[in-house]
């Protein structure tokens, strides 16, 4: 099968229910229902998105969104942003280990949160660009935009148990 590529202003991406995309094609093919999911959702935020229909096969792929026209654009954003919701931790309270969890109580841009981390090398990300990606025994994901603007406290607890 032929990978479908968009890009520029060859299709138009509507919203649909909840995070769903609807895409119509300028030569009339249509798609309803797609999950927009990054091919590379650490270093490629806005390139190679690809549009998966209910079955999980892949309809088509957006190059970059940057280059499709404004409401499109604003429509795989806006259900790219829900998919992907990644809390942003501001401030850690607490961090400590028990029962070989790491335990942690944290403030993030979407409230306080507590959690446990199963693994702390295989959870806990630290990227070159000051980033580190959390994962939790539940499997949901937290983000340190950088570590090095975290507030000297938060520093010293999250060193203590690096």
């Amino acid at each position: 099968m032929e990978r479908i590529y968009i890009e520029n202003d060859n299709a138009r991406i509507t919203p649909g229910e909840g995070i769903l995309l609807n895409v119509e094609m300028y030569d009339g093919r249509k798609f309803e229902n797609l999950e927009a999911r990054r091919l590379f959702p650490i270093t490629g935020l806005m390139k190679y998105i690809t549009l998966l229909d209910d079955e999980g096969v892949e309809q088509a792929v957006i190059r970059d969104i940057q280059s499709l026209m404004e409401d499109s654009r604003k429509a795989v954003l806006a259900s790219l942003d829900e998919y992907y919701l990644v809390p942003k931790i501001l401030k850690i309270y607490e961090a400590y280990e028990k029962y070989g969890l790491l335990k942690m109580r944290v403030l993030t841009d979407r409230g306080e949160y507590s959690y446990d981390v199963k693994s702390r090398n295989a959870d806990i990300k630290h990227l070159v660009d000051g980033r580190v990606l959390i994962k939790d025994s539940s499997d949901n994901r937290y983000e340190i935009e950088d570590y090095y603007k975290l507030d000297k406290d938060s520093r010293k607890l999250f060193n203590s148990y690096m």
